[in-house]
């Protein structure tokens, strides 16, 4: 995308939310916290530097939205995001991170995000995000390209084991050699040298159990998980 793309930030927030910042620099959470405690539709702020203390104040305060920070000392917000989901599945979760990457953005949205922007956004543009989340919408960032937007459009919610293990790419390639395509072919289509598919697919098989293409393609037939 080239520009933001603000789904459902019109709808005004009902009643005051409670918001938990998850970042584990401190000078971050501050910030944000002094801008939010000025926000009429905030009730209260609260703060967490890891992925066990998000989700151990997201559940005991029953946080409202949640501003969380992707890489943290002991795990990852994708990780904490799911765990939060799973105890309160009404917060809404904005993804904050300095990593521009597809497979993180597919990962974090499917973990059920509703948003994902980059911290070199303006203050005051990731509040209004994060006011739009708080109201039922969804916010993505400039540079979430429209590969990843087809791809949560095309993939299951929850991958199986052990499809859950492949990158949003890896997955691209089980699909275009399950349709029969050479190493050529699928180099062609995501624009990569046929040595970068090789190695790829080798991951591929790794992570599946495999030994060759024939066997990948009917696993993931099996799977259900074939576009």
């Amino acid at each position: 995308m080239s520009a933001w793309a603000f789904q459902g930030g019109g709808t005004p927030v009902e009643e005051p939310k409670r918001v938990l910042i998850v970042d584990d620099h401190p000078v971050v959470r501050r910030g944000l916290k002094v801008m939010l405690e000025d926000e009429p539709w905030v009730s209260e702020v609260a703060e967490a530097a890891s992925v066990e203390e998000a989700v151990r104040e997201a559940i005991t305060c029953q946080s409202d939205v949640i501003a969380m920070d992707v890489v943290l000392p002991d795990g990852d917000g994708v990780d904490a995001t799911r765990r939060i989901l799973e105890a309160c599945p009404d917060a809404a979760v904005l993804m904050l991170t300095m990593a521009d990457d597809d497979d993180i953005v597919a990962k974090a949205l499917n973990a059920g995000a509703r948003g994902f922007l980059l911290k070199d956004t303006d203050p005051d543009m990731v509040i209004d995000a994060l006011r739009t989340v708080a109201s039922g919408g969804v916010v993505l960032g400039p540079r979430v390209g429209p590969t990843v937007l087809t791809a949560l459009r095309r993939a299951p919610a929850v991958l199986p084991p052990p499809f859950d293990q492949l990158t949003t790419r890896e997955l691209e390639i089980v699909n275009r050699l399950a349709m029969g395509d050479t190493n050529a072919q699928i180099a062609r289509h995501l624009n990569v040298s046929e040595k970068t598919i090789r190695n790829q697919m080798s991951a591929v098989f790794n992570k599946l159990n495999v030994s060759d293409r024939v066997q990948a393609a009917l696993l993931a037939r099996d799977a259900g998980i074939l576009r």
